[in-house]
């Protein structure tokens, strides 16, 4: 048994996945690679995913560390940026390989 989080799983590929799995988490962290984001910066690069979805996904990444999240109240408008944490930015190799593997799977067809 692993624990992460309070959360116990069977095996440490199942943890990796009850962290980055499903449909949006994936994709919300391969935008962050490489810079921090606003939220509507990533409605945008997201254009499918619903306000409701995101803001819940957004929430577990943070909930499990893997992403920050920055708010700056020092002058209208409020502003929230997200960015990949330290723990988040392991995850990186991961993510390119899902990202290459993806581009390869579609060559295939």
């Amino acid at each position: 048994m692993h624990t992460f989080k309070g959360k116990e799983y069977p095996c440490c590929s199942s943890l990796t996945m009850g962290v980055i799995g499903g449909k949006w988490k994936t994709v919300i962290l391969f935008h962050l690679i490489n810079s921090t984001l606003r939220y509507n910066e990533l409605r945008k690069l997201m254009p499918t995913v619903t306000e409701r979805t995101l803001s819940l996904q957004l929430k577990k990444l943070e909930d499990d560390g893997v992403i920050k999240r920055e708010v700056y109240t020092s002058k209208p408008p409020l502003k929230v940026e997200y960015s990949l944490s330290e723990l988040g930015e392991t995850l990186i190799p991961t993510l390119i390989a899902i990202a290459k593997w993806g581009e390869f799977a579609a060559d295939k067809k």
